[in-house]
């Protein structure tokens, strides 16, 4: 297999081989604990079903506090109106499912089982065309088929309807509590979103010429994402030029890293200094769980950067980027030569539609979900199943497209549900108390935003006791009635990977080589943007492409964690994938180069990259990762050399 530069697996050094498929798929993230977020879905579930209890009212309690949950699955720390309109959008599609559900429901003695299940799957095909239009659409999609499958099977409300209108009662504390403190500047999704990308920056700079350079700068372009995904287009002056000042900044950074020089140890400490000035914290704290980069003694003006002096057209970007990021965090004007000027931002991309909803794709993933939703239906009618709406429910929530691996889904949502039904056993033999099954509804959703960011396993296990806390809540009770929900989630997931996977060729490899060629294309724009003029649109097309290789490397490792042959399939794109991130510094260093160092664009190394990146692509359309293997030089790079030249060697060398 093709050597790996390390580029790819940031945690493992060259020598280190990759750790087993099953180990990457157990191995849970440690995402930092939202506190905010976990105490408005307590008060969001817990209070909508004391309400119940105490008015006698505890069905409806029980539809609000799905309300409370569903809000819970889509709230984010972003700003006021991207929340609402993520949440709002999420909430309308779970009652239009409920609405649906309780017809069937309140209408199945008049319409028959068969017309019910018909109507679920002709929701189902609808739910995964929805789903496959993009991150919002994927949310919407999957609530739609929960809410209805829900809503055909749990307890009846009176009138029909309730159920569905009620579910944004749960939710109106969750929106509401999220509201109260974003109106003071400090507390800005979007600022608290810039200062980790500073934090950031300072981490990469810390780490140029280490082994850690490359997870230091793909931790960058992850913050980079989630503060643009925060953009709303009337963002304060001052935010979006430190934010292009950041863009600037990391386009140096990249090069630096690519060409693998250093930079002295007060010019590392400036980002970091920045990101206190922008956070208005006391020196030496941290946000978002990132190590504050190394520090020097310095006494000036945290917003100033110290004189240094820069010898590559590299450095000299780079100086000149956190200059101008000062001058933005300090309000400075700032010198009119080196201003970062760039074009309006484009719509942050996860809220775009990248498949339109009649589209080959969306039309293909309706018609996978309905299918599994069909059989799950046959198997509902077929076996004497308590609660039948349980195996549909599963199906839609492993197959929302935008959680990786839909095996790995399947099987961790079986172990999670046998942990989760375990502990709901161990629970309702000690106690079927309501006040104590609220708590511990209560507390499970509040338990979700840090699970779901965790492990799928781990959020199934979570969920599993909260749902059957309110089943029980809704007139179920004794402790049996808990363990045949194994049963369900076993034949739900059993649908899923024979009908929902195997049946399917969006596998491992049709998962990552679309990406790798959009990230190819992308990266191909951006160097022609860059070697033709420094327009204003060049900033997000070098955004585009290193949005596009996250992306591409995003799948490499969810198809790592697949059992063979898929994990061996993922591998062997690996080097084409380190290849390309590592193409993109050498793009960032030529185009230094160009600005700073004096060079003439070269037709001919441009020419050469671009045929290498259309092999590429080529090779990744037809299903062929390259076997060659690459090697770099042990030092850094010669600015004198063309940084072009020295990628499309490698680029080459990879292809051979």
């Amino acid at each position: 297999m093709a050597e790996v530069t390390g580029d790819a697996l940031p945690q493992q050094s060259n020598a280190a081989r990759p750790d087993p498929w099953w180990a990457r798929a157990a191995r849970p993230a440690r995402p930092v604990p939202a506190w905010a977020p976990a105490a408005r879905a307590a008060v969001g579930m817990g209070a909508p079903l004391a309400a119940g209890l105490a008015t006698g009212h505890l069905v409806l309690g029980v539809y609000a506090g799905l309300g409370a949950m569903h809000a819970t699955l889509n709230d984010r720390i972003e700003p006021a109106r991207l929340r609402l309109s993520r949440i709002g959008a999420a909430l309308g599609a779970s009652a239009l499912g409920m609405l649906v559900g309780a017809g069937l429901a309140h209408e199945q003695g008049r319409l028959g089982t068969p017309l019910v299940w018909l109507v679920l799957t002709v929701v189902g095909f609808v739910s995964g065309a929805v789903s496959a239009t993009g991150p919002r659409g994927s949310a919407a999609g999957m609530l739609l088929l929960v809410s209805a499958t829900l809503g055909s099977g749990m307890a009846p409300t009176r009138p029909w309807w309730a159920a569905a209108a009620v579910l944004g009662v749960g939710a109106l504390p969750v929106l509401l509590l999220g509201l109260h403190h974003r109106r003071q500047p400090r507390h800005d999704p979007r600022r608290r979103a810039l200062v980790t990308v500073y934090q950031a920056l300072g981490e990469l700079l810390a780490r140029l010429d280490t082994p850690q350079g490359a997870a230091a700068r793909q931790a960058l372009t992850a913050r980079l994402n989630q503060f643009q995904d925060l953009l709303t287009g009337d963002d304060p002056p001052e935010l979006r030029r430190a934010f292009e000042a950041a863009l600037a900044a990391t386009e140096a950074a990249n090069g630096l890293l690519w060409a693998r020089r250093p930079v002295p140890a007060e010019v590392v400490a400036v980002p970091a200094r920045l990101a206190r000035e922008l956070a208005r914290t006391p020196a030496g704290s941290t946000a978002a769980g990132l190590t504050a980069a190394p520090t020097a003694d310095l006494t000036e003006d945290p917003a100033e950067v110290p004189d240094w002096f820069p010898a590559t057209p590299a450095q000299r970007a780079l100086d000149e980027a956190l200059r101008t990021a000062a001058d933005a965090v300090a309000g400075r004007p700032g010198d009119p030569a080196r201003l970062v000027r760039t074009a309006p931002a484009p719509p942050p991309d996860p809220w775009r539609l990248r498949v339109r909803l009649l589209s080959r794709g969306s039309l293909r993933y309706g018609a996978r979900v309905a299918l599994c939703i069909a059989v799950a239906g046959l198997l509902c009618a077929g076996l004497p199943l308590e609660r039948g709406y349980w195996v549909p429910m599963t199906v839609a929530f492993v197959l929302k497209p935008d959680l990786g691996s839909v095996f790995l889904r399947a099987v961790s949502r079986s172990v999670g549900t046998v942990a989760g039904v375990a502990v709901t056993a161990a629970l309702l033999s000690l106690t079927t108390d309501r006040w104590v099954l609220a708590a511990v509804a209560a507390l499970c959703v509040a338990l979700l935003p840090y699970t779901a960011a965790a492990h799928y396993g781990l959020n199934a296990a979570v969920i599993t006791p909260m749902a059957l806390a309110l089943v029980q809540l809704g007139g179920q009770s004794g402790v049996g009635q808990a363990w045949p929900r194994v049963l369900d989630t076993a034949l739900a997931s059993a649908v899923v990977l024979v009908f929902g996977y195997l049946l399917w060729p969006e596998r491992t490899p049709h998962r990552i080589e679309p990406r790798l060629v959009a990230a190819a294309d992308s990266l191909r724009a951006y160097l022609v943007s860059a070697t033709r003029s420094r327009d204003q649109a060049q900033v997000w097309l070098r955004r585009a492409a290193y949005r596009a290789l996250a992306e591409a490397r995003q799948e490499v490792r969810q198809g790592l964690a697949e059992p063979p042959p898929a994990a061996r399939r993922a591998a062997s794109w690996l080097p084409a994938t380190a290849a390309l991130e590592r193409l993109s510094g050498a793009v960032a260093a030529y185009a230094a180069q160009l600005r700073y160092g004096g060079r003439t664009s070269d037709p001919a190394e441009v020419a050469r990259v671009l045929a290498a990146l259309d092999r590429l692509a080529a090779a990744a359309r037809a299903h062929r990762p390259p076997t060659g293997t690459t090697s770099r030089p042990p030092g850094p790079h010669d600015p004198a050399r063309s940084a072009l030249d020295q990628a499309a060697a490698e680029l080459e060398q990879l292809l051979a």
